[in-house]
This record gives C-alpha cells, structure tokens and sequence, in this order.
C-alpha cells in the first residue's frame, strides 16, 4: 500500500494476519477548521475500507474502525470474502501505548513493542467464522464491563461513559432472553460493543463484536431516543446468533438469517415494550413491503431458483424468474448491485414471511427448528474442518426447508415456492351485504388488481371475522379465484335496543349504543385480522361500522385501519368517535396520536358547518392546562408516557388545522406562541428537547403561501410580513439563537428550526437562499443537523436551484468525509428529485447525466452502496431509457438539421475519411459506457424555431453526390425497397453505413437526385428483379435526374413550400457515382 494510506499490513494469510497502525507523532499537520473547537480529519485506505478519524484539539478521541457494505472485507487485508468459506483466526494490532485495539475474538495477551511506545494485542478465534465477520476498531476508548454479564464489555470514546452505562444497563436481558427462547447458549465466549462516531449505520454485528454509532448513547433524561437504542442493541445480539456464528451459503439466502435475527429481536421487543408495539411495528412493516412492490415490482427474498416447475413445459421456470427480473432496472442476483432501497424493503418482507412461517407451523416448533440449526452449528464448531461439518454453520433456503420438515414433519416446499421464491403480494377488495330475509352477509372478495405492479393472484385459505352482537365470529373462506362470493350465516338477530352488552373477542363485554344501525346484526368486519398473509386489503363498510371498530375493537391494527378509513367520512359522528379516542385512556398511545392527526383533516372538511373552537383545542387544556386558568399550561412532567407523547402530537396536529379562507386560525397560532410562552421544564425529571422541537415544528405547520399585496419584484423585508409571520419567525430566530448558547440533546430544536425556515422561504415570507443552510451543510456540524440542512437544500434545488446549486450537492456525494452523509443525501435527492422524470427542466442538461453516470462507473468501485444510491438516483430522473436531454445518435447520424442559409453561403457537411472502418460523427465510442455525447465534437444539431428548410449532403468515400431542398415525405411506395430508416449506432468496427448499395429514401418527389446517382442502382443485384412497374417507376425517376443540377434546384425551390421541412439523410453512394463538380472541389478541401 502507498505511504499516504497510513496503514501497514505486515503479515497476512488467510488465517492469521497482523496489522500495524502508524504513531500519531508521524501524521501530518491538520488544519483546523471555522467554527469547530474538534474537527475531525478522516484518512481512508486506498479502498476507503478503514475510517481513521483525527481531532484537532481533541486528540484524545482520535480512532479508526472497519467499515463496509456486507462482505468488504479485502478492501482492507487479504482474504477469501465469502461467507461460505469460514475459517479460525489469529490476530495481532501493534498500535500506540495510549491506544486499545477491539477485534474478533478472545483478548489472549497484551505485549509491549522494546521501546515501550506501543502495545500488541493478540486475538485468537476459535470458532470458524467467515472473513466478511471480522472487524477492528482502535482507538482511546473508555472500558465499562458489563456487572451484570462479566463476558461483555463496552468501548467508548472518551468522556462517554456516563452515557454508556445508562445506554447500556439492560442489555444484559436480551442475553438472557435469547438463550431462554432459543434454549441454547450464547455461541461466543465474549462479546464486545464497540461505540464509534461517523459510523455510516446504526450497528453492525461482527463475530463476537459489534460497531455501534455514538449517536445511539443517551442519558437517562432521553425518552425517544430509547426505543430506538434498545431495539438497535438488541438486534446486534440477535445476529451473534444468525448472522455471525450461522451465516448465509449463497447471496440468495442473505434474506434467511436477517430474517430469523430480525424475528428475534421483534418477540423481545414484544416482551420490553408490549404487544401493541409489536403489532403495530408489524403493521407498518407490512405497509411499507405493499407500498415498494406496488412502486417498484415483487421483491422475490431467493432469486437462485425459480418455484416448482409446470409439468407441461421446461421452460416456463426460466422465463418466470427472467420476468421478474426484467422488472427491475438492476441485478437482484447480487448484493452488491441490489438497490437500497430493495434491500430494506427485502428484510422487511424476510420479517413477515418468518411470522406467516409461525403462523403455519406454530411458535414452540419454529424455535424447535432455530435450536436445531444452533446445536448443529455448535457441534461442528468444535470439529475440525477435515470433519467436513462445518457445512452446518452455513444456512440456506433449502437446508432450512429440510430442517422445518424434519422438526415439524410438515413439507414447506408449497410455502417457501409462494412466499421466498416468489416476488409480490395480494390485494383484496372486500363487500358485503346483509340479507334480512336468510339472516346471512353475502360477502364478495375480488382481486381485480392482479396484473398491476407487484401484486399477483392468491389461492388458499383466507380468514374472515365478524363482530356480531353476540360476539365475534370466525370464517375461513377458500380463494381459488379472482372473485369469490359466499353467504355466512349471522349468530345473532337484529334487535332494535339502542343500548346492549357486547361480548367482544377478547372476552370481556362493553356497553355500545347501537341507534346508528340498520337492520344488520354485524357491527364491523375484518379481513385477515392476524396479518397471515403478504396482502392489502380493501374494506367496504359504513362510517358507522368503522366508528364501532374505531370506539370499541382492541386490536391497535383494526383501530389504525378504522382511523384511516374514516378520513372519508368527514361527518359529525366521525369527529366524535375521534375525539373520544383521543382522551381514552385506555387507548394505545399511538392510536391516539393517529387520531389527532386523522381530526385535523376531518375538521379541515368541515370547516365552513363548524362554529366551534378550533379542534383538539379543549383537549390540550383539559389534559395540561392549569386548573386555575387552563389557557396556562402545567410544569412539564413526563413521567407518564402516554401522556408525553399526546403532549407532542396534539400541537403537531393543531398547526395543521385551515379555516374557510386555506389560512392557519389565529388562535391555533396564538396557543402554540404561549406553549413556548409557558413551557416550564424545571421540575421534570426527563428533557423536553423533543417537545420544543415539536414546537418549533408546529410553527412551521402553520405557514401558508403568502398572498402578496406588494408588486411584484419588491423585495421582501421585515415590514412587509403580516403580523402571525412576524410572530413565528421571531420565535422561530430566537430558538435558533439559543441552541448556540444551551445546545440540546442531538440539536434537535436546530433541526426543526431550519426546517421551519425553509417552509417561510418557500412560502414567499423570506427571500429563497441557500446560504444559510450551506453554512449548517458543512463538515463538522453534527449529522443531525448537517442531514436537516442537506433537506433543505435539496428542497431548495427542487424549487429554486440552479446548475451551481445542484453541483454543490453533487460535490457532497462524491468528497464529503462522511459516509453517511453520502448515503443519506443520495436518498433525499431520490424522495425529492430536482426534476421530474420527461419534463423538461432547466436543471435537467447532458452535465447532470455526465457526472450521475461517471461517478457511477468510475468513482466507487470501493463502495457499492453509494454506487447503487446513484443508479436509483438515475432511474429517479431518467428511467431506463436514454435521457431526453442527450441528442440522440441515431438522428444525429442520420439527419443534420441547421439554419436555412442564403443560397451564397457554404453548407455544413460531414465526411468521413475511409470507408472502413467508419468513425462515427457524432457517438463517442470509446470503451467508456458513459452515454454522453463527447463535449469535444462539433455540435452537428441547430434548431431555431423558425426552420423551415434543411439541405441534405450525402457524402461517399471519394465520390460525394449533392442532395438538396428533399421535401419531407413519410408514405411508403410499394414499388420501391425501403431503406431501413432506424439506423445503428456507428462504431469504430463499422464496415458500411447500413443501407449500402440500396435504392434511395422511397417517399421523396422526383429531381431530387443529381444526374450520377444512377449508377448507385447498378450495384444492387436485388434491383435486377424488379417487376417492369418498378423499373419503370426507376426509369422515370432517373430520368429527371438528367437535368442541369441547378435548374432542377431553382425548380424545385419554385415549386416546393418553402415551409416545409426538409431532411438530411447521410448515406454511401456506390465506387462507381460520378462525382458532381460542386462534390469533387469540396472533397478535395476534405481530402
């Protein structure tokens, strides 16, 4: 490696390898930057696999760790990086006296280097492990081991412990919930988290290790942050199980051991926060796999084989997994050309397949089947590898299959052809209507969307439940086609009481008032109510049935589907049933926020029928308002969570509220003036950080377009806003400016406040610049608010950006030190392109294509992920054709429209010098797949809006025949070969333009060929067939070409339109042509 790179591998093979990192006193010199007190420096090997971070006045947290897009591995020391080739390992790190190494493995001694400047860490792994799991990360790190499981320990960067010891004093549950549930040990003798800064993820679990963000540390003051911390860590341990000691066989089964750590991370999940948690985490995660496969086309999780075979044909397996290929604009055979984003959404759909594996064969026998594959794994570890069972501590599709029929008995072949090897999901449309005389719901289920994207046709069981007022009934309904209609006989008689006990699934009965009915004894239905199946569902009931689901269902998945429905029903019984859910106590607490924001557009619709104080205003005060004047709000204290979170939502969802005129109320503007006015967070145990930010966030909810009553091109000033502007960007400044003084946790009140600024730009309040986001942009700022400030900017290039706007976004992606930053940004620009795809746009120019596509194939050979950033971010703006912006080859190499010039002045012609091979005139055909023309040719298109008029050249080898004033005619003549219009790209290789030795354009007038290009016909064998019409038509049309070639041209100027279009049309004439005298002198100033 060069001596840049600074750092030196001394030893290595592929079982042991010994890596020496360079003393601080022989870095370079660091230039400090503006405004940072530490700044970090970032050094990268030369395949940007090691992140080195130095500070600058700060050198106490100067660290490097080991970072890539899954197997990476030998970007940074040589190995076989696969995972299917594990091995043991022996490790050493020399680094500096002050400085820890973390790596895989068992801490086995520590020797001091003869001048005791540096220190030797030697690591021994036993257990066979694949190099993509091998990791390091050096640094000062603070050491905390775990008292509650002396076999873990953590690393942190200076002052960070007090942080780490909160962060991390439940994970030792997780441990013990894994073994518990898996009834198997932890695989490793140790475990290690390792907290780094600038890490490009959350977590990355590496074998008896994981690198972690800093970003993920919190004080026992921070509630958001939390949940995320928690389910963070305890997804890294999960995949010590599978992942680490159990890993994927082939990249088509990189979805089994996510899937399973994934799994077990979200039944302990479901144990630390609860049965609604999960449920509703299971919920979105079905909503956002539905959402990609309706965008994007079925994810399919193991591509290496196509499902079962028809009988009846061979091939039908191939063109099957060619079609759901063909979908995607990229590889899904690969990791590392899959795009994020299906990625994400592929792990996402892993989740739910394991749960619908639960659901078939039952939870006690899934878990049978993960303690198989770990006892296996556990006993081959112990052998040698001559023992050939190291096999069993790969995992694929198909060894899983076998191992589920033999715990269970039950052959999975069906379901894993359906659900793994098969992309999309099913849509349901559901209908029903009661029929009083047979007491019975005459239900029609259609999947009438199944040639759309992403969904497909289901066939097999599919539950259907009642609430009925005798309680609540299953039935099981068989799908075989696309419509299924069937009659369920009612339990219960409809009965005209206003008022009875209903005995609801979960046993208990609650009292409903049942006037809003009709003669139906249902009270609501639900379809696949446990989430068995990959489906959306669509459910056609009235806004009655859906407020009874809403008030009195206990299920947070049917009470989230009752709250989206009633968005379209925007009556004064909707409104109730909303209301009352809020200030339920009962309710889980994110159905009660959904609520609030599902009122504000419901009040929004009927706004012009309500009189009343503006919503959820009553609410706010009855829940946090002092009891002497409730327009003053209480001392912050969060010690209810419920309540905290409603406390942060309900404003959120105020500021959405619009009166008859678009415009936010006053007074809704005027009550989130004094929540600032009397926040009073000195009592509270926890931060309010998050509420303010809320606030802040609030403020800018209630900006609308301004409604300008200055001319137009008055600049804007302060005096000029109205008077709710003013109020909000005063208050907006003034938090701004105190987050420099009293900076909270993660700057979150920053991040909301530049936000809120970009809305006021936007909006026509303040002047549209992106300065002041630039300044926030720049490396050093924290990632949080550097992310905000790129959101910004990217909303700002969309609206108002130009060329130097966008570049500076682009020179982001390419050299900022962060890669995170990188990734993230590249994902805004894919949410919020700087054009839409097809409509032409002053920022859509040949440069942008040029830069998206060389960067692409020339840049990041090293990380695969931004690459796969920049291909969506290229399908985003252009698709998979070629961009509308490029001249196309095509027509450039066959036309070459110009101004019409004066009959004195020289046309513009194109020669080529030999005839084989053939350059191309316009194409750039250099090995460089960039499908930019070349900047360095001639521009061979003008186009004025006036043309009226083109002139045609055709140009041969030495022989050039003149073609001019060809009016534009597109019908055939069947009496004449047509020449093949659509030409090829021209290459170097090229023999002859197509079209050699054929009869010309067919459709042109006659006298358009000078009196020589008969000889071009003499050539072609095939014109020796023609029927006596065609040669008679060609006699006659050689004929007239026999005139004086300037007669025929003033004639045919006399004769023509002038506003026609003409067209030139390059082609080869034969050896034989003889030249004409204008050809020959303009070929000899070629020659």
């Amino acid at each position: 490696m060069r001596d840049r790179e600074r750092v030196t591998l001394a030893v290595c093979t592929i079982y042991s390898f010994r890596l020496v990192l360079p003393s601080r006193r022989k870095r370079a010199k660091i230039a400090l930057r503006r405004g940072s007190a530490a700044v970090a420096t970032v050094l990268k090997t030369a395949y940007f696999q090691i992140l080195i971070l130095l500070y600058e006045g700060a050198t106490r947290g100067v660290h490097l760790y080991t970072y890539g897009h899954e197997n990476s591995s030998r970007l940074w020391f040589p190995c076989v990086d696969s995972y299917a080739e594990p091995c043991t390992w022996k490790l050493e790190f020399t680094v500096d006296e002050g400085m820890t190494a973390v790596s895989n493995g068992d801490l086995i001694e520590v020797v001091f280097t003869p001048d005791m400047r540096r220190r030797t860490f030697h690591y021994v792994l036993g257990i066979p492990t694949c190099a993509p799991n091998i990791s390091l990360a050096v640094g000062p790190f603070e050491i905390y081991v775990d008292p509650f499981m002396h076999e873990v320990t953590h690393f942190c960067l200076p002052q960070l412990l007090p942080l780490l010891k909160v962060t991390t004093r439940y994970m030792h549950e997780a441990f013990e919930f894994y073994e518990e549930t898996l009834s198997n040990r932890y695989p490793y003798s140790c475990y290690k988290q390792v907290f780094v800064d600038e890490v490009a993820y959350d977590y990355r679990s590496y074998a008896t290790m994981s690198i972690l963000n800093t970003n993920l540390l919190h004080s026992a003051v921070i509630i958001d942050q939390c949940y995320i911390t928690r389910r963070a860590m305890a997804q890294a341990i999960a995949e010590q199980f599978f992942g680490c000691f159990i890993s994927m066989q082939n990249w088509s089964d990189m979805w089994l051991p996510k899937s399973i750590s994934q799994y077990l991370c979200g039944l302990y999940c479901k144990k630390c926060f609860g049965n609604n948690e999960y449920r509703e985490y299971v919920q979105s995660t079905l909503r956002d796999v539905v959402k990609y496969e309706e965008q994007y086309g079925g994810i399919i999780l193991d591509p290496s084989q196509p499902p079962s075979p028809l009988p009846t044909s061979s091939s039908t397996p191939s063109s099957h997994t060619k079609h759901h290929e063909a979908q995607f604009y990229f590889s899904i055979r690969n990791l590392h050309t899959l795009s994020p984003l299906y990625i994400e959404a592929m792990y996402k759909k892993g989740l739910l397949v394991m749960r619908m594996l639960e659901n078939r064969i039952g939870l006690e026998l899934l878990l049978q089947v993960f303690n198989k594959q770990l006892s296996l794994a556990m006993n081959a570890a112990g052998q040698k590898i001559g023992s050939g069972l190291w096999s069993h501590m790969l995992i694929s599709t198909i060894t899983f299959t076998k191992a589920i029929f033999t715990v269970t008995g039950k052959d999975m072949i069906v379901f894993i052809d359906q659900w793994v090897r098969t992309g999309g999901h099913a849509k349901f449309h559901l209908s029903s209507v009661f029929n009083r005389k047979r007491n019975t719901i005459e239900v029609e289920i259609r999947q009438d969307a199944t040639t759309q994207t992403g969904i497909r046709k289901y066939v097999g069981p599919l539950l259907v439940q009642l609430q009925e007022l005798d309680g609540t009934f299953k039935h099981t309904l068989q799908i075989e086609n696309t419509v299924v209609k069937a009659d369920i006989t009612c339990h219960s008689k409809s009965r005209r009481n206003k008022k009875k006990k209903i005995p609801l699934c979960t046993g208990e009965e609650v009292d409903m008032d049942l006037s809003p009915m009709d003669d139906s004894p249902v009270l609501w239905i639900r379809l696949d109510p446990e989430m068995t199946l990959l489906r959306a569902t669509i459910i056609e009931q009235p806004d009655f049935q859906w407020q009874f689901q809403l008030r009195h269902e206990r299920d947070v998945t049917a009470q989230m589907e009752a709250i989206l429905a009633l968005e379209r029903y925007p009556t004064p019984p909707t409104r109730l049933a909303l209301t009352d859910t809020i200030e339920n106590e009962q309710c889980f607490h994110k159905v009660r926020c959904r609520a609030a924001h599902c009122l504000t557009k419901v009040a929004n619709a009927m706004v012009s029928n309500w009189a009343g104080p503006p919503a959820m205003l009553a609410i706010f005060r009855k829940f946090y308002g002092s009891f002497a004047a409730p327009h003053i709000i209480k001392q912050n204290t969060f010690t209810n969570f419920q309540h905290y979170f409603l406390q942060k939502t309900i404003p959120l969802a105020m500021a959405g509220l619009r009166n008859a005129h678009g415009i936010c109320p006053p007074e809704v503007i005027r009550f989130l003036l004094d929540l600032f006015k009397y926040n009073d967070n000195s009592k509270n145990r926890y931060s309010d950080n998050y509420y303010k930010a809320v606030l802040v966030e609030a403020l800018g909810c209630t900006i609308t377009p301004v409604v300008s009553v200055v001319q137009q091109g008055t600049s804007i000033t302060f005096e000029s806003l109205s008077a709710d502007t003013k109020l909000v960007l005063e208050e907006v400044t003034r938090m701004l400016n105190l987050e420099k003084s009293l900076p909270c946790y993660k700057y979150t009140v920053t991040v909301a406040c530049l936000k809120a600024i970009r809305k006021l730009q936007k909006f026509g309040h303040l002047p549209s610049s992106p300065n002041l986001f630039k300044s926030y942009a720049v490396y050093g700022q924290f990632i949080d608010v550097r992310i905000a400030a790129l959101e910004c900017l990217v909303d700002f290039v969309r609206a108002d950006g130009r060329w130097s706007d966008l570049q500076h976004l682009l020179d982001i992606v390419e050299n900022d030190p962060d890669p995170g930053v990188r990734h993230k940004l590249v994902g805004l620009l894919i949410q919020h392109p700087p054009f839409e795809r097809a409509h032409r746009q002053r920022l859509d120019i040949p440069e942008l294509v040029e830069r998206i596509w060389g960067t692409i194939n020339g840049m990041l050979s090293h990380d695969t992920r931004l690459r796969c950033d920049l291909v969506d971010l290229y399908f985003v703006l252009y698709g998979t054709r070629r961009p509308t912006c490029l001249p196309n080859p095509e027509t450039e190499a066959l036309y070459k429209p110009q101004k019409q010039s004066s009959y004195g002045e020289p046309k513009r012609t194109k020669t080529f010098s030999s005839p084989t091979p053939l350059p191309a005139p316009v194409v750039d055909t250099k090995p460089n797949p960039n499908p930019v023309v070349s900047k360095d040719g001639p521009s061979d298109i003008i186009i004025d809006d006036t043309l009226e008029c083109v002139n045609v050249e055709i140009i041969a080898r030495e022989e050039k025949i003149k073609e001019e004033n060809m009016p534009l005619d597109l019908k055939v003549e069947p009496a004449v070969k047509p020449v093949v219009q659509k030409q090829e790209y021209f290459s170097d290789n090229s023999v002859s333009l197509p079209g050699m030795g054929q009869p010309g354009p067919v459709g042109f007038e006659p006298g358009m060929f000078k009196k020589d290009s008969d000889s071009k016909y003499k050539l072609d064998p095939a014109a020796k067939l023609k029927k006596k019409k065609k040669d008679k038509k060609k006699h006659k049309h050689k004929h007239k070409h026999k005139h004086d070639h300037k007669h025929s041209k003033d004639k045919d100027k006399k004769e023509k339109d002038p506003n026609k279009l003409k067209i030139k049309e390059e082609t080869l004439s034969s050896v034989s042509s003889t030249p004409s005298p204008s050809s020959q002198s303009f070929g000899a100033e070629v020659m």
